[in-house]
């Protein structure tokens, strides 16, 4: 029988080992099970060795909920291809459950035959109960249907680090990676970056770091000792365009994006946040760019957050607020000033679930309208969405430039599933980032505070303190020119009327849409935002069956791209996926006069391929 290498590379072995094209495995367990760990050390292993990739980590809405009941429900979710993946799967084919409240919420998305394998040890009566189940699962038959693998996990665990001297609550917090070591014999993946993982993450305890080790040794050599698992996988490495990779969330993409901007800019970087579910991973990771001359200021509320962006930005900084959609709404009135001081600012919403706390770990799109027209009065803002999480980083470097180039805030709608989804992304080069150095004006003689550039609209950035360039700014109506203020009703219908062409003139720079598909056909999809996977991987196999389907998929939502009502004629039909109520159908529909048909799905959790593939068949069947 063979053994592990010392360095965690699976060795070969008899049983049959078949090749698949993708595969898409869950982690399930409680909050303190150590699911998301357990997730993202399969997918780092994953996208070294090759594979393309995309996860779905689902945390519990409930912060402390009692252990082993249904709303404290952790997971993660992948799927690996060694061909090019859009969504993190439809159906799971492999799935670990850690209790029976884990096994009660997932297990409908495993496909028949799927693989299920359980904790058996924590299917005790007291298990059962707050799980909520009248009968053991696993002995009443409900799982005939699934390739059910039932394993002591915690006392295996146990006797795998028996001679460390740890005590049982410790140990017992080693099953994760138990399980960890049967998927990567599962999937034939080595061990290795996994175990470099934990000597730095225990590098002053180093015998938690061993014990770790031992435990997914031991799921490993489980695998290869008993005769229950029959067969492994191996999903060949995809053909990826060339290039350095990294595997990097939404979040992780929007703060490297924003510290690439500064330095294309050449500003200093300034963040005032306030921390709230899903976008407080930004405040975590621009804490770390200190050495690139980074600040990062946690405020005591929203409001004292972006006022803080704000005054960095009046100060030349380039600045930058966070928030999820109940932030956005006590940002409200401070982004209104914005506007009216026509200073650049970029606001990051990532939504989720609502109304109020709503659903605080769960996505949504539904924030639409309110990045559109939330303020008093007539304040417009150009709006960009993020479609993957590596296009966060390129849609915070154009947030930035569009900010900086026309002086305005800008928001950014990113959301949940793309915040704390993962996909490899290459690196660019340098060469491939614009420049946009930012000028500030030094000559005192004729500056007006509000003359503008004949192109942007944009008016001119003094430093405070710089000798002849005193003025003031503030939310009373400025005197177009002077920047005085001024309550004359002429003049305020002129700087309305300016600081909408402003945001409208950016449309000069938003390239022409081209949809992907068919060019004209019986049906377009227009959408935004994190359905792009979904979508993408409906049009391709819908195309393939021979349906003439073209889909657009929007960045620019305010303002929209010129040619886009002339795209949008081309077609018999128009269908608009979105996780809300229909706000972007609302605005086409507005807009372009176009009897286009809305598609929503508004359950905190993202569209299936399967659901857009059903919904282009039924109308194209009508």
């Amino acid at each position: 029988m063979s053994t592990l290498t010392g360095v965690g590379e699976p060795s070969s072995r008899d049983r049959k080992r078949e090749v698949l094209d993708r595969a898409v495995i869950r982690f399930c367990g409680d909050s303190g099970d150590g699911m998301q760990i357990t997730g993202n050390q399969f997918t780092n292993t994953v996208a070294l060795y090759g594979n393309d990739l995309a996860t779905f980590p689902d945390y519990p809405a409930e912060i402390r909920a009692p252990a082993g009941t249904l709303p404290g429900v952790s997971g993660f979710q992948l799927q690996f291809s060694s061909g090019q993946v859009f969504t993190a799967g439809d159906s799971v084919d492999a799935l670990v459950a850690m209790n029976p409240a884990a096994l009660k919420m997932n297990v409908a998305d495993l496909r028949p035959n799927g693989i299920l394998i359980v904790n058996a040890d924590s299917f005790t009566d007291n298990d059962l109960r707050k799980a909520q189940c009248k009968t053991n699962p696993l002995e009443d038959h409900s799982l005939d249907a699934y390739r059910l693998f039932p394993v002591a996990l915690e006392k295996l665990t146990r006797l795998a680090l028996q001679e460390l001297g740890l005590d049982s609550k410790t140990m017992d917090r080693c099953k994760n990676f138990f399980a960890l070591g049967m998927c990567n014999w599962l999937y034939n993946r080595p061990m290795d970056s996994t175990f470099r993982w934990l000597d730095d993450k225990f590098k002053n305890k180093p015998l938690l770091s061993e014990a770790n080790k031992l435990a997914m040794k031991a799921g490993y050599s489980y695998c290869e000792a008993t005769e229950a698992f029959q067969i492994s996988y191996e999903i060949p490495p995809a053909k990826l365009s060339p290039g350095t990779y990294r595997n990097l969330s939404g979040n992780q993409a929007l703060a490297i994006g924003f510290v690439t901007a500064a330095q294309k800019a050449g500003l200093t970087l300034f963040q005032g946040s306030y921390p709230i579910t899903p976008a407080s991973d930004i405040l975590h990771e621009l804490s770390q760019y200190k050495n690139f001359g980074v600040m990062t200021f946690q405020a005591e509320d929203e409001i004292a957050a972006i006022t803080s962006a704000i005054g960095a930005s009046y100060a030349g900084a380039l600045a930058i607020t966070t928030t999820s959609g109940p932030g956005m709404a006590l940002k409200t009135e401070a982004m209104g000033l914005a506007v009216a001081v026509e200073l650049p600012l970029v606001i990051c919403d990532i939504q989720r679930g609502g109304p109020s706390t709503g659903l605080p770990t769960k996505t949504e799109q539904a924030d639409l309208l309110q990045a559109l027209f939330g303020r008093n009065s007539e304040a417009p803002i150009p709006v960009i969405a993020a479609s993957t999480p590596g296009d966060c980083f390129w849609v915070a470097v154009e947030a930035c430039r569009i900010a900086l180039k026309y002086m305005v805030p800008v928001i950014i709608l990113s959301d949940g599933y793309l915040a704390n989804g993962a996909e490899p992304w290459r690196i660019p080069e340098l060469s491939e980032i614009p420049d946009f150095p930012v000028t500030f004006v030094t000559d005192p003689v004729g500056y007006k505070p509000y003359s503008r550039d004949p192109v942007t609209l944009a008016r001119p950035w003094a430093l405070p303190g710089t000798p002849g360039l005193e003025h003031r700014l503030g939310g009373l109506e400025k005197q177009d020119i002077s920047g005085n203020i001024n309550y004359e009703p002429l003049n305020h219908e002129r700087m309305t009327h300016l600081r909408a062409a402003k945001v409208q003139a950016v449309a000069q720079e938003i390239p022409d849409v081209v949809p992907v598909g068919d060019p004209e056909g019986d049906l377009l999809i227009v959408a935004w935002g994190s359905t792009y996977g979904p979508i993408t991987a409906a049009l391709n196999a819908q195309r393939a069956a021979g349906k003439k389907i073209g889909h657009v998929h929007l960045r620019y939502l305010n303002p929209l791209p010129n040619n886009l009502g002339e795209v949008i004629g081309r077609y018999h039909r128009v269908l608009v996926p979105e996780m809300n109520m229909g706000q972007l159908l609302w605005v086409l529909r507005a807009k372009y006069l176009v009897d286009a048909i809305g598609y929503n799905k508004i359950q905190g959790r993202p569209f299936k391929q399967a659901e857009i593939e059903a919904k282009i068949e039924e109308l194209l069947a009508q």
